[in-house]
């Protein structure tokens, strides 16, 4: 028959061990230690993914910013090009109507008005 192993109680696993390493030398760990390190590459898969996630993350929004700033670009074109076709579609009529620009400014008249003659009137 085979003989089965025989456990002998452990001392209490505490902080300070579990700190040094010293857990990793008790006779449960060397008994499951397959299971220990399917954890342990789940681990490092899991954490690696994650940092594959950040990377493109940080991808994304700099791409986010970008379209943003060439929306802001296409708007202020935009609004040019509506401001340059309204002056040209302006000069046609202007045309049309054989007006022509002013080459001296014309003058603003003042008038004042006594406070005397207001009443007397």
């Amino acid at each position: 028959m085979a003989k089965r192993p025989t456990y002998r109680p452990q001392k209490k696993l505490t902080f300070i061990d579990i700190i040094k390493g010293n857990f990793l030398n008790r006779d449960e760990i060397k008994i499951h230690y397959k299971y220990f390190l399917l954890l342990f590459i789940l681990m490092m898969a899991m954490i690696y993914s994650n940092h594959l996630v950040n990377k493109k993350i940080k991808i994304v929004n700099g791409l986010k910013e970008e379209t943003e700033e060439y929306k802001s670009r296409n708007a202020y074109a935009q609004s040019k090009l509506i401001k340059v076709k309204m002056e040209s579609e302006l000069g046609k009529e202007v045309a049309r109507d054989s007006l022509m620009t002013l080459e001296n400014h014309p003058h603003k008249l003042l008038i004042k008005l006594d406070s005397t003659d207001a009443k007397t009137k």
